[in-house]
């Protein structure tokens, strides 16, 4: 993976088609993954069109695409619509509905048909152990982990997702993703738990094309930054 030297393969998380181009032209990217919220704030206003636009523009990488209703059966048909896409797509089941029940029996008919799924939402060990139960192990899958939003919340995630991880690898094609990440450490922390994959926004992304750079580097260029906005504001402490 480019000269990162990680297992962990990364994924751009996101909605804006440009941002989605510019990661998958860095080269380290493995896949892409979005959510309703994402689209929501990307301004999407055609989730079919865009999925369409998307699976033209990365036909090579996989691509997981997120159901949008909250009831099982509609879920069921938007999950053939998603999936008739391409062979690189992902199904985005959520773990729950809003009222709380179980995608289980869904991701199990899902997989009974040979559907590729990345289960979503998921935040408790229980949930990690009841999804990978479920999953066909002649399908690759993904099982999304929201660390962090674990981190969010105060919690420290790694022995949840140091748990998941043990648990994915009980399933042949389950496939362990660190969701919601929050800064370029996450990277390695996730790498060294083993995680097969981390989703990361384009912010994080960003700095991962600099990752490399010496402490010696990263102060002056620190101090580099200061001056130049020091300049553009004008300001002078000692007056004439």
């Amino acid at each position: 993976m480019s000269n990162l030297n990680l297992n962990v393969k990364i994924y751009a998380d996101g909605a804006v088609i440009s941002d989605m181009l510019a990661a998958y032209r860095t080269g380290f990217v493995s896949g892409f993954t979005t959510n309703p919220s994402l689209m929501k704030k990307a301004g999407v206003t055609d989730y079919v069109a865009f999925a369409a636009k998307v699976v033209r523009a990365i036909p090579d990488l996989p691509l997981s695409f997120e159901v949008f209703a909250d009831d099982f059966a509609t879920m069921e048909k938007e999950a053939e619509k998603i999936q008739a896409l391409g062979k690189n797509v992902f199904i985005k089941i959520p773990i729950t509905n809003t009222k709380g029940e179980s995608s289980v029996p869904l991701i199990q008919k899902l997989e009974d048909q040979g559907y590729s799924l990345n289960v979503t939402a998921i935040f408790t060990t229980k949930q990690v152990e009841e999804t990978v139960a479920a999953l066909n192990p002649d399908v690759e899958n993904i099982v999304s982990v929201f660390a962090g939003r674990i981190a969010d919340s105060g919690a420290d995630p790694i022995p949840y997702m140091k748990k998941a991880a043990g648990i994915c690898r009980t399933k042949k094609g389950a496939k362990l993703l660190w969701a919601s990440t929050r800064e370029v450490f996450n990277v390695y922390e996730a790498d060294r738990l083993g995680v097969d994959i981390i989703t990361c926004p384009p912010a994080v992304i960003e700095k991962l094309k600099r990752v490399g750079k010496t402490p010696e580097q990263l102060s002056l260029d620190t101090v580099i930054g200061f001056n130049r906005d020091i300049q553009k504001l004008g300001f002078s402490i000692l007056t004439e």
